[in-house]
């Protein structure tokens, strides 16, 4: 399994940050190794909505499958899971003077053959990690600073 996280600030308040990432289809923006991902129920989005993401790590394409599993003021969870791998993406926010504290928790458990090259990826998760802060960073800070009219 691999553990990654990195906690940064971004100048948007919790609200606008938490109506942005509550999509996943925004990880295509924010996510360096996203291709594309494509939510495929309708509705509002909330606890159980689904997305088909697509990532290229290492060279090689991953499809995951991944679903919202916790929506709440401060705390975004999705689990993504194909034959491969689970990974939860866990973001915790905290209102913070001139904008919200992300702390952004990447989980990967690696399942039957794909555990033994669990050792060797984490460096390679280590720099996922540092670049989808940049990239998250400067996504949320092109979003406007309100979620609606005020």
């Amino acid at each position: 399994m691999v553990n990654v996280e990195r906690t940064f600030t971004v100048a948007r308040p919790v609200e606008v940050v938490v109506d942005y990432l509550k999509d996943f289809g925004n990880a295509e923006q924010w996510d360096p190794g996203t291709v594309s991902c494509t939510r495929v129920d309708t509705g509002p989005i909330g606890v159980g909505s689904q997305w088909h993401n697509v990532s290229e790590f290492k060279g090689k394409e991953t499809r995951l499958s991944y679903r919202l599993e916790r929506l709440e003021d401060r705390r975004l969870t999705f689990v993504g899971d194909n034959k491969t791998a689970t990974s939860t993406d866990d973001i915790t926010l905290l209102p913070v003077e001139g904008g919200t504290q992300v702390t952004y928790h990447a989980h990967i458990v690696f399942h039957g053959l794909a555990k033994v090259a669990d050792p060797f990826l984490k460096s390679e998760f280590e720099m996922l990690g540092d670049a989808t802060a940049k990239t998250m960073t400067e996504a949320i800070a092109a979003l406007p600073t309100s979620t609606g009219p005020a």
